[in-house]
């Protein structure tokens, strides 16, 4: 777990330190494809911007789009498990049948065609990643909402005459705290994935910079042919630690609920 955190903050103080820890402004021109070297440390691209300027400050981007995805992810999924598990019926045939469907549908193919419909930017990549994510926390939630339902301290309540809405609130809730946090640890270590595949596909806001739309250029201009690691292999490890970190997070919090 302390990994995982040291990971993660590294990655959260070089996103808010950007503009003081990037020594170029990562949208100036330059001479292109600089290798690395002590004014360059990891060379310039093909229109002779900073590649690790641009690295720092796709960790704004990547990290917005996964935090942020997650996010939506896990309020709508707590939300429709708490009330499927809850009122059971109708309801719960509605959502888990709505569930079943959405995970049946192919997420990436889904993902890629609703960005390229969409309005070019951070949000529609949001929307289009958190239309798919929220399936599997659902389902997780919401058997744990109904195994707590069947327990004697809400069924007390139940007969006490409590309102649903505060039974769910103070009683259900906290008890879901700890799947709640790890399933929101891995939905964002899985945004970030899906958001540099999107980026990597031409499908990220034109312009902006991320780790994966430094991967798109790196080999939309050859770089992995004509041997430049320096542009192509630093976004590559960056996304997979940022990844490790919270998955890391998300494996400890599994383990926990097992023990």
């Amino acid at each position: 777990m302390l990994a995982g955190i040291v990971i993660i903050l590294f990655f959260l103080l070089v996103a808010v330190l950007a503009p003081m820890l990037a020594p170029y402004d990562p949208n100036v021109l330059g001479i292109l494809y600089l290798k690395s070297y002590r004014a360059h440390l990891l060379g310039t691209n093909d229109v002779g911007q900073d590649i690790f300027s641009e690295l720092i400050y796709g960790t704004r981007v990547s990290l917005m789009i996964g935090v942020f995805t997650s996010l939506i992810v896990t309020v709508v999924a707590a939300v429709l498990a708490l009330i499927a598990g809850y009122y059971r019926g109708v309801a719960d045939a509605v959502i888990t049948a709505l569930t079943n469907v959405t995970m049946g549908l192919p997420s990436l193919a889904l993902t890629v065609l609703l960005v390229s419909y969409l309005n070019p930017g951070k949000l529609s990549i949001i929307l289009a990643i958190a239309v798919t994510a929220w399936t599997g926390t659902t389902r997780i939630l919401r058997s744990r909402v109904i195994q707590l339902c069947n327990m004697p301290f809400v069924k007390i309540e139940q007969a006490i005459g409590v309102r649903n809405e505060k039974i769910m609130v103070r009683h259900l809730l906290p008890n879901l705290r700890d799947i709640i946090l790890t399933r929101a640890a891995t939905s964002v270590s899985a945004a970030m994935m899906t958001e540099t595949g999107l980026s990597f596909l031409g499908l990220g806001e034109y312009g902006e910079k991320s780790w994966g739309s430094i991967l798109h250029y790196a080999f939309y201009q050859n770089g992995v042919l004509r041997g430049y690691v320096w542009w192509y292999l630093p976004p590559i490890i960056c996304t997979a630690l940022a990844v490790l970190g919270f998955m890391l997070l998300g494996y400890y919090g599994m383990q926990r609920r097992s023990g």
